[in-house]
């Protein structure tokens, strides 16, 4: 501990471990400090790519741009789905573009042509000849590590964690009723620009004290009822409908469409659950739909969220409102987190601030805090150290 922290105990004296305190603020907001990240903690995790419903048929596929790297995720000629970095094993070009397209049964470069397979074999090299050496077994795609995980589709770029099914062991009994096989996207991916570390969306997604005070539609449709728990690897947040209606229309309509509508997945009319997955994948599940979040990473004081909706076929008009009246509550909510991870962020690049007390029932947020010291024991110091410290380091994230 640095004397910063230590004083900051003497100021407190009822704050006796690592777990009293919120993680310091320097580190929301230091490059070199974002650059150890990378390898330490994003590297290893899993990445959430799309739903195997997204790609259909044969040459579908869907992309993510996450760090510097660009994954493609595409199915076969065989039915199976695979995932690749999404370049050319030539000159490097990018090889496909937007979110997600078509590529029939083959992946043809746009620079020189080289022609790929979905399967990821290299089975075209205009003038052949002219590479008398080439082997064309060893130039196929790069393909990622990948998981499927109840339909959806992860992939990371080096070894380290459990896998997705491990992680999310502790609540595969509760959702094993729901039915996400089937689920099929609702509309395309949205992405949100963040002026903010991700850490700070992470850490707001588990909050749960900041539910009644900066979220007033969330406190009327849930009463005292949300609340938060931290497994090893997955936070979860949940809160239950209550019956009093809401004097807010879209709301009341909700509740009131709530108790009429049978689960769209399987689960409770009533609850909205929310699952985070260490570091920055989050699922949401509500009686109408499947959301999922990511907190992609673009700089220290950048954040893109990535988001992504699903349901079950369910025609019916009433369902259709309810999915609208969702996104007219989620909206408000998304946008009141916005000023809030703003004013934080902004907060964190103040001289008065080191860290913070945290209460006992904040168990998400501690629980973060001890995954973050063990990866990187500088957030163990109450202030930055000075310019260059990374280089110099002999603790290496495990």
């Amino acid at each position: 501990m640095n004397a910063r922290i230590h004083a900051d105990r003497s100021a407190t004296p009822d704050l006796r471990t690592e777990d009293d305190f919120s993680l310091p603020g320097w580190i929301y907001r230091d490059p070199e400090f974002f650059e150890l990240e990378k390898q330490g903690i994003f590297n290893k995790a899993w990445q959430l790519v799309c739903h195997e419903s997204d790609v259909p048929t044969t040459g579908d596929y869907q992309t993510l741009d996450f760090m510097n790297e660009s994954i493609l995720t595409v199915r076969g000629d065989d039915g199976r789905v695979r995932s690749f970095h999404n370049v050319c094993r030539h000159r490097a070009s990018r090889l496909v573009d937007g979110t997600h397209g078509n590529c029939g049964r083959r992946i043809t470069c746009p620079y020189h042509a080289w022609t790929y397979s979905t399967d990821g074999r290299l089975v075209g090299v205009p003038m052949r000849s002219n590479y008398p050496g080439l082997n064309t077994e060893h130039y196929g795609l790069a393909p990622l590590e990948q998981e499927t995980w109840r339909g959806f589709i992860f992939v990371r770029f080096a070894p380290g964690l459990p896998s997705v099914a491990d992680q999310m062991s502790p609540y595969a009994e509760e959702l094993a009723s729901f039915p996400f096989e089937d689920v099929k996207p609702m509309g395309k991916v949205r992405l949100r620009t963040r002026a903010v570390n991700w850490k700070n969306v992470s850490d707001n997604y588990s909050d749960g004290l900041h539910i009644p005070v900066a979220h007033p539609g969330l406190t009327r449709i849930f009463g005292k009822s949300y609340g938060i728990e931290a497994k090893e690897w997955v936070d979860k947040m949940y809160g239950a409908l209550v019956d009093a209606p809401s004097p807010r229309l879209s709301e009341r309509m909700y509740q009131k469409l709530m108790t009429q509508l049978a689960p769209a997945a399987g689960g409770e009319a009533h609850m909205w659950n929310y699952y985070k997955l260490w570091p920055n994948v989050a699922l949401e599940i509500y009686p109408d739909q499947i959301d999922f979040m990511q907190f992609v990473p673009v700089s220290a004081t950048e954040t893109v969220l990535r988001e992504i909706t699903y349901t079950l076929p369910d025609d019916r008009r009433e369902m259709k409102a309810a999915r609208y009246l969702n996104w007219r509550i989620n909206r408000c909510v998304n946008l009141e987190d916005k000023v809030l991870i703003e004013r934080v962020q902004a907060g964190m690049g103040s001289s008065s601030y080191s860290v913070g007390p945290l209460g006992e029932g904040e168990a998400c947020l501690r629980s973060f805090g001890r995954r973050m010291r063990a990866l990187f024991p500088e957030c163990r110091q109450g202030e930055a150290p000075a310019k260059g410290w990374s280089a110099k380091r002999t603790n290496r994230p495990r």
